[in-house]
């Protein structure tokens, strides 16, 4: 069975990008959102193995929806994709329940290895 996978990110480019490689990789792309506000119910609605968030966006940050997330799904698999230079961010991020994070620009192998590790399929 396909991995399920949800992209939030407020750049199409970027969402666009992340699901070239996942599809590529034989992955479901069952969600995207363009804003951390959407991102908590599209979660609770499509249930995905696995989503990767964007920290910086209007509305509600990746954080801040990592963070409802979390509540709602104690073990979600959410990944977190940020800027190089957001070291404190990402910190953050993994400190409020991320399991790992992917920096831009992206680098297909990198991604991919990340994404198996935290779904252990390494």
């Amino acid at each position: 069975m396909a991995l399920r996978v949800m992209i939030v990110d407020d750049a199409l480019f970027m969402r666009n990008m992340l699901k070239d490689i996942f599809v590529r990789a034989g992955y479901e792309i069952v969600a995207e959102a363009d804003n951390g506000e959407a991102a908590p119910q599209l979660y609770q609605d499509t249930k995905p193995d696995l989503v990767t968030m964007d920290i910086v966006m209007p509305k509600k940050s990746g954080i801040e929806a990592l963070q409802e997330i979390i509540v709602t799904d104690p073990q979600a698999r959410v990944v977190m994709v940020s800027a190089l230079g957001q070291d404190a961010l990402v910190l953050e991020a993994v400190e409020a329940g991320a399991r790992d994070f992917i920096v831009k620009p992206f680098r297909e192998d990198k991604v991919l290895e990340t994404i198996r590790r935290i779904v252990g399929q390494d």
